[in-house]
Formats: structure tokens, sequence, C-alpha cells
């Protein structure tokens, strides 16, 4: 009855873009809010999705549409959503706008600078190809949607990016494609041994007619194509790159979206239409996770970039996602899809901080920041605190519960898996939570605590405007700084907090704050579909 929220989610970030393609030149001056609306829009859309969702019913398709595509091969426009991808596409709207709302107010060294109609054609497309991703019940339709945000990444980093922009971008659509090309081999050999291409159907026949040597083969072929977008260890070797490259916007959206859409390819078709196939590959599949959780913690202890970091966290943080779908457990699971959501949204948070800090210093090396950030910008410093604690797992905060279930899925993993190894995989993990632990302390020891330096020629866009403007001198010839130390010897550094990156990340910082002490409102929705989706193998 509702079927038309979904074609809306999908047809107004579409629509935006290519009206773009056909406004006139001089449409360049409401750029601005253009993408913002279209966002805002999608985004509010997101949210009547999420209103009128039956919370009663969240293992049950809801808001479908199945229409002919391509009657001649038997495809079909099947959308539809779930408790489990309810949550991501909310996430990706609201991240979406966000990076809008960062951009529209971010003053001349925003998007305005630089192909301004290009970067909000690319940021749409964008959008379009991650909802999508998430909507569709059609393996083909899956794997269109999976393709389509490729090229538009690809663009955001090549583009957009910083110095090694080129090298970066090339190595994640190489990586990309790769790994997709595998995947519709298997997906094609599901079809083959199936006839039908419909995810429910696969998903409720629970790998009925397909021999286990089949299973296996389809598994490890669709997982290698999920695993590289996830990242998955030793898959993973384009993400820092494609992290420290990518521009501000880009970096959210990769950390907050594109990497859910990997593991979320492992809860809708590889476990449940696969299951035999999931049971043999889970302990190896459990074996690259906690391999990737160590290596991703001590890459983050030996890096000196800030971003760099950030990114190499998300190999760990995903490591954590990997390991509870490999304990094909309904605990190990909703931990999962929790810490997919919640990464989303601290690891967003982490790199909004991080380009903020970039752009006031010109630099995301931490030994050239110098410390002493809460001295010199104590709002900044705080908010990079908070995220940092939250990703590193404080009770209370959103970053704890994914980690936690997903441990004690471990504990105790389906049966027919060996308990002693996922035993031995349960303590690796708790070791790469306290490894976690330690590099993002040591971050915080560099970078916000110990004496200032002042940010290296300072120069902010003259269309900022920073909070508490009462402290912020302006003389004739300087943009608004604020003058560290006696009028004799005083320095310039930075505004603190901007009034658009405060509306960029207040929603997160509540977001994160709200599932940490309720962390029911998502595993209310996501534990139905995962206990039918482990129907044959529970």
């Amino acid at each position: 009855m509702m079927g038309w929220i979904p074609v809306a989610l999908l047809a107004v970030p579409l629509l935006g873009a290519l009206l773009l393609i056909l406004a006139p030149r001089t449409f360049r001056d409401v750029l601005r809010t253009y993408g913002l609306i279209f966002s805002g829009v999608t985004l509010a859309l997101s949210l009547a999705l999420l209103a009128t969702f039956d919370h009663g019913g969240p293992s049950r398709m809801q808001f479908e549409l199945d229409q002919p595509w391509i009657p001649g091969l038997g495809l079909r426009l099947h959308l539809g959503v779930d408790g489990i991808s309810l949550p991501l596409i909310v996430l990706t709207a609201l991240l979406t706008f966000l990076c809008f709302v960062y951009l529209c107010w971010g003053g001349s060294r925003g998007f305005m600078s630089a192909r301004p109609r290009a970067l909000v054609f690319t940021l749409l497309v964008l959008e379009v190809g991650m909802i999508g991703t998430f909507l569709a019940l059609d393996l083909l339709l899956f794997f269109v949607f999976f393709e389509i945000v490729l090229i538009p990444m690809y663009f955001l980093i090549g583009i957009w990016g910083g110095r090694g922009r080129r090298a970066a971008s090339i190595k994640f659509i190489l990586y990309t494609l790769l790994g997709s090309v595998v995947m519709l081999l298997g997906l094609l050999l599901v079809w083959a041994q199936t006839g039908t291409l419909d995810i429910e159907a696969l998903s409720a026949a629970h790998g009925a007619g397909m021999p286990r040597s089949i299973q296996i083969l389809a598994f490890v072929a669709i997982g290698i194509g999920l695993a590289v977008k996830t990242p998955m260890w030793p898959l993973h070797t384009w993400l820092p790159d494609a992290h420290t490259e990518a521009p501000t916007t880009g970096s959210v959206l990769l950390a907050g979206v594109l990497l859910k859409m990997g593991t979320y390819g492992f809860a809708r078709i590889a476990i449940p239409v696969l299951p035999e196939g999931a049971a043999a590959v889970a302990p190896w599949l459990g074996a690259f996770a906690v391999v990737g959780i160590v290596y991703g913690a001590l890459a983050c202890l030996a890096q000196r970039d800030l971003k760099r970091m950030i990114a190499y966290s998300s190999v760990g943080h995903m490591g954590f996602v990997l390991l509870g779908f490999a304990t094909l457990t309904p605990v190990g699971i909703n931990g999962a899809l929790f810490a997919n959501v919640a990464h989303g949204l601290i690891t967003g948070l982490l790199f909004f901080l991080a380009g903020a800090i970039k752009e006031r210093y010109h630099t995301s090396e931490m030994p050239a920041l110098g410390g002493g950030l809460l001295a010199t910008m104590p709002r900044l410093g705080s908010v990079l605190t908070f995220a940092s604690i939250a990703s590193l797992g404080l009770p209370g905060l959103a970053g704890f519960w994914g980690e936690m279930l997903v441990l004690f899925g471990a504990f105790q993993p389906a049966n027919g898996l060996p308990r002693g190894l996922f035993l031995t995989y349960m303590v690796i993990g708790g070791l790469g939570a306290v490894l976690t632990a330690a590099y993002f302390l040591v971050m915080l020891s560099r970078v916000t605590h110990g004496r200032p330096r002042p940010a290296p020629d300072f120069h902010p866009p003259d269309d900022l405007v920073p909070l508490d403007d009462h402290l912020i001198h302006e003389p004739p010839d300087e943009r608004p700084v604020t003058r560290l130390g006696s009028p004799a010897t005083a320095t310039l550094v930075p505004a603190d907090v901007y009034r658009h990156e405060l509306l960029a990340w207040t929603p997160l910082v509540v977001l994160i704050l709200l599932f940490g002490l309720w962390p029911g409102l998502l595993l209310s929705l996501t534990t139905p579909p995962v206990q039918t989706l482990l129907g044959a193998i529970s």
C-alpha cells in the first residue's frame, strides 16, 4: 500500500541529479541549497518510512514493490524494507543530508570553490546507489545498485581528493570492480541452480535445491565481492589510501555507508540464501575477521596521520562485524548489525572532525598538530574525545553494544561450529578491543593534550561564522581568529567550532548517546528478521 515510498527514495535524488544536467549555468547561484533540498526531502521520506513501518512485524518485508523490469530475462523491479535494511536506509539518508549541511554553509573552501555542479551531481547519484542497495530484493538489481556507487565515489576521490587522489581513486576502483566481478559469478551460479533471482524466495528456500558443494562455491564467490567492500583483511589495502585522500564528505560516506553495503550483503544474501555454504566457511570467515581486528589495531598504533588512523580503525571494527556473522547465532548477527550502524555514526563523526582539524592546520599529521587541542579549541577537542571513546567501546555509548554482543556470540557459536576455535576468536577479539582503546588514547594524548602549538599560517574562509562571535577578534587585516598568548607574542589560532559544523555533528552525537543508552531501539528491529534468516541453521 505504501510501496511508493521506496520508489520516491530513489526518484528524488535521481531527479535532482538529472535536473542538474539540464539546468543553465546561472543555476550555480542556488547550488548552495540545491543538494540540501533534495537530500533533505530524501531524509524526510526515510523518516516517513521509519514512522509508518510496522514495528510489530520487522521480519516481514514491508513497502514492497514488485514490477516487471526486463520481462524477457525474468528480471523484476523488486524493492522492500525490513528490520535489517530500515536502519541502514535512514543512516544513509541522514549522513548524505549532513554532508550537504556541511558543504552548504562551509564557506568558500567548501564545495563551492571547485566544480560545485559536478559535486552535487556526484553526491546525489551516490545516494541513489547506496539507498537502492538496501532496498533491492532482486539479486541482479542488488548488483546494479551495488555497482552504481563505484563511479561517483571514484570521481569524488579523484577530483576533490588530496595530492595522491589519482592513485587512491584508481586503486579503489580496481579493487572494488575485481571483487564485484567475482561476486557476480557467485550470483549467477545461484541463479543457474535455482532459476530465480528473487531474494525473498531464495531466503525462504534456505538453500533448497542447491548441493552443499555449490553453496560453498557460491558463498566464497559472493563473500569475496562483499569482503572487498567491507573491507576484510587482507582485501582492505585500498581503504587507507582512499580515506586519506578523499574529501571530508567522501570519507564520511565511504566509512558511514559504503562499507555497510558489504556487510549488509552477508545478512541479506550470503547467509540466508546459502546456509550450508555459510556453515562451512564460517570458521574461515571468523579467522580472517579476528586477524583484521588485531591487524587494524596494530596498524592504528603505527600511524602518524589522523585520517589514516581512523581508516585503519574501520578495518578492525568491520572485523568485529564479520566475526558476528561468522558465529551464525542471533546474538552474534544482531551484534554485527548493531555495530554496523554504530560504526556509521561514530566513524562518520570522526571523519567530520578529522576534516575540520585538517582545514584548520593544513595537515592531519599528528606530530605536526603538536597537541593541546583541548586548550586552544576546547569544543573541537571535546567532540573528538567523545567520538574516540565512543569508538573504543565505552559502555553507555553506541560503540559498546555491537562488540559486546559479537564477543558473546563467539562464546557460544551455532551448533556444528567448533566452539573451541570460536572461544579463541573471542579471546583475540577481546585483545583487539583492548588495543582499540590503546590507539585511541595514544591519539588523544598526542592531539588533545600537551602543550598547544599554533596552527601554521591559518587563513579561514571569509564567510564562515564561528560560535561565540564576541570571543573572536577581527583585526583590520586579519580574518576571524583567536589570539593565543600576550599581545606582544600573540599567535593566531583558528576559531573553535563553526555553526555549520555544529549543525552537521550534533545529530550524530545525539544518536550515539541514544543508541548507547537505549540499544533496544535497534535490537527490536533486527532480532526478528535475524531469527528468520537463520531458520535453516539454528
